[in-house]
């Protein structure tokens, strides 16, 4: 249970494409800038008289995926990809979808054709994590690598962070892991979602480790932040006084 909890925290990065990685709001807006935006790229890979054919298809894949019916984008988008295998939208909804069905594999190939079209870091993370759970730890270190190098938001930072400490944890490294994310451990002036995140995963790694007080200052913060997130009152009722 502890793990699948600290799973479901790593693996959190993959966020609807139209919104960012930090939000999950969906206003008119920005479906309508998403839209204009598929029918920009749409033109330029296939010109003005083919573009309306795939534009309806992509417009209702994204609908779908922001109401996580991901097995419903891959059906849609897939025949889209077989004939424009460029149009990094496409690769892009596809990849995360499978990211979410928790098809490891069949993400990364998407994702990795997202990566070479694009040159975004926008969901490094998220292929990271992917390779994380292929147990492909050396991939991770190359992907965490080049995130680093890319500097993007402070959100996209903590989850390549969070995802690589993580696959040291995996590897049982779990001193080289807390010195990846010490840097989290500095009470921020103002507290945002991937500060939650990221001491959710030292709590846990220093409950691992067998500091139950560091454990639960950082299993508190969470709380206090957040109340209820995921289980971390289970966590904190379990390492006693």
């Amino acid at each position: 249970m502890r793990d699948e909890a600290v799973k479901a925290v790593g693996r959190g990065a993959g966020s609807s494409p139209a919104a960012g990685a930090a939000s999950g709001a969906k206003s008119p807006k920005r479906r309508s800038s998403r839209e204009l935006a598929l029918a920009d790229e749409l033109e330029r890979s296939l010109g003005t008289r083919q573009a309306g054919r795939f534009k309806e298809r992509l417009v209702t894949a994204n609908a779908a995926f922001e109401r996580e019916h991901y097995l419903e984008v891959r059906k849609l988008l897939a025949p889209v990809i077989v004939e424009v295998p460029d149009l990094a939208m496409a690769r892009e909804l596809v990849g995360l979808s499978q990211y979410r069905l928790g098809r490891w594999r069949q993400a990364t190939v998407e994702l990795e054709a997202h990566r070479a079209l694009t040159e975004s870091a926008e969901h490094l993370a998220v292929l990271a994590d992917c390779y994380r759970a292929l147990r492909k730890y050396a991939q991770v270190k190359v992907v965490w690598e080049e995130l680093k190098a890319a500097s993007p938001s402070a959100a996209v930072i903590a989850e390549g962070r969070i995802v690589y400490a993580s696959s040291l944890a995996d590897q049982g490294d779990l001193r080289g892991a807390l010195k990846e994310l010490a840097s989290a451990e500095t009470m921020p002036r103002r507290i945002r979602d991937h500060h939650v995140r990221l001491w959710y995963v030292l709590g846990d790694l220093y409950d691992r480790s067998g500091d139950s007080t560091r454990a639960r200052q950082f299993f508190q913060r969470v709380e206090d932040a957040i109340p209820g997130y995921v289980d971390v009152r289970d966590r904190i009722a379990g390492l006693g006084r």
